[in-house]
């Protein structure tokens, strides 16, 4: 199966950018997931790979085969690129049995030769095989389950070959159980397939247990192109750790300074005092530096691009991402204009299952709210006028009101640049 390049790909219409300046690599036999809010363009870069949309500039290579180029006029129809593509209501022939919505594309194959009867029955039931649909073959599409559907609709589209198989949001239609059912079913299809997968959801769960890499966008920009545990435990910024990751991340604003020891003392809540120390030696004064240099190339290279012909203002402009940070009373957001901010400001990240609840040696807070799942509690503790999430494992009791001393334990607590929402290190997190 080919890799698929892309090179900073942009859509727009008008002055909205659906997609800004795309630029990754999709490997072979991978099994990416284009991640993101609603209308954050990840249907759209889909769609431009697919050549159901036109990027307005770029180049998209599917193997050794340029698809389209911007530059040079190439724009390659999608019935020519030999990909596959699973839309979301699976859009199959009422009027046709299983076995004839699987073989309708055969039908149409000429090139290199139009397939015999017989070489289109033995694709029919090899593409029926890994997904189990071969008994409902004379069923009827409104005789069918939405697993039934499903798995007929994947089989039509794995029957001609493709490539590439492209899939929107293919489980939003089905309920829980039968969408888990479904993730372990498209798991195995890709280890039998051995095709190339890419996959658009907007459900971080699927994402996470699905991908091989995961392409995260918001605003029509990427924001991280990572393994997904890489994802989790090392965002980017303070937008790719909200938006993955269930019960959400813990943000605590603080201010600080860095020790000589590298490890670096911050104020947080109600003057609360913790010592945050990075896993990998960081140098501050270097990292604000190069973060400094690397916004000014950015904004060089914006005003290089607006006196090319044909620029166009961006509409939907980027903004700094406000993380909620809850309180006891109310939900207050990080507004604090940009002009106020300065190198002492900073943003913690703490995950669920990081905040211990403990009877000594932490912060003394108190039990806030409680929703036990079974295998596992969700708590709110409230410490000061604050509220953190935690995550106990086991069918613990817990009261509201009760009082608990609260600590954070492992090495993955985040430590965000407030000003640009940009990860600074991975750490430890310990009372002062």
């Amino acid at each position: 199966m080919p890799k698929i390049t892309l090179e900073h790909v942009t859509k727009r219409w008008g002055n909205f950018y659906s997609v800004e300046d795309l630029s990754l690599v999709i490997e072979d036999n991978a099994f990416v997931t284009l991640l993101g809010p609603s209308g954050c363009g990840k249907t759209t870069t889909l769609r431009m790979i697919a050549g159901l949309e036109t990027p307005t500039s770029g180049r998209i290579t599917i193997g050794d085969q340029v698809v389209f180029d911007s530059a040079k006029g190439i724009n390659v129809p999608a019935s020519q690129r030999h990909v596959g593509f699973l839309f979301q209501n699976y859009a199959l022939w009422p009027n046709m049995t299983v076995y004839e919505n699987i073989a309708f594309g055969l039908k149409n194959i000429t090139e290199p030769r139009k397939l015999t009867k017989q070489e289109i029955d033995e694709r029919v039931r090899e593409a029926a095989r890994p997904v189990k649909i071969a008994p409902f073959f004379d069923r009827y599409p409104a005789e069918l389950s939405g697993g039934q559907q499903q798995r007929a609709a994947i089989a039509r589209t794995l029957a001609p070959g493709p490539k590439v198989i492209f899939m929107d949001e293919p489980l939003s239609n089905l309920d829980a159980k039968l969408r888990l059912e479904m993730r372990y079913e498209l798991q195995r299809l890709h280890v039998e397939t051995g095709s190339t997968f890419v996959y658009v959801t907007h459900d971080q769960m699927e994402a996470m247990t699905l991908a091989t890499r995961i392409c995260l966008i918001n605003n029509g920009v990427l924001q991280q192109y990572s393994p997904p545990l890489d994802v989790y435990n090392k965002p980017a910024n303070v937008f790719t750790a909200d938006f993955v990751g269930s019960p959400s991340i813990n943000f605590v604003l603080a201010k600080g300074a860095q020790r000589a020891d590298g490890a670096i003392e911050l104020v947080v809540f109600n003057g609360r005092k913790l010592v945050f120390k990075p896993s990998d030696p960081v140098n501050m004064e270097h990292w604000f530096a190069n973060r400094d240099a690397a916004l000014a190339a950015k904004a060089e290279a914006k005003n290089a691009a607006r006196i090319l012909p044909g620029y166009v203002e961006k509409g939907n402009k980027d903004e700094r991402f406000s993380c909620h940070i809850s309180k006891a009373n109310d939900e207050e957001f990080d507004t604090t204009p940009m002009a106020e901010l300065t190198n002492a400001d900073f943003i913690l990240g703490i995950r669920p299952e990081f905040v211990n609840i403990a009877s000594c040696n932490g912060l003394a807070g108190e039990i806030y709210g409680v929703m036990p799942t079974g295998m596992e509690s969700t708590l709110k503790i409230r410490v000061d006028d604050w509220l953190l999430t935690g995550v106990v494992f086991g069918a613990g009791q817990f009261s509201i009101g009760a009082k608990v001393d609260v600590s954070f334990a492992g090495n993955n607590i985040m430590l965000f640049d407030r000003a640009s929402g940009d990860r600074i290190a991975c750490g430890t997190l310990e009372l002062a």
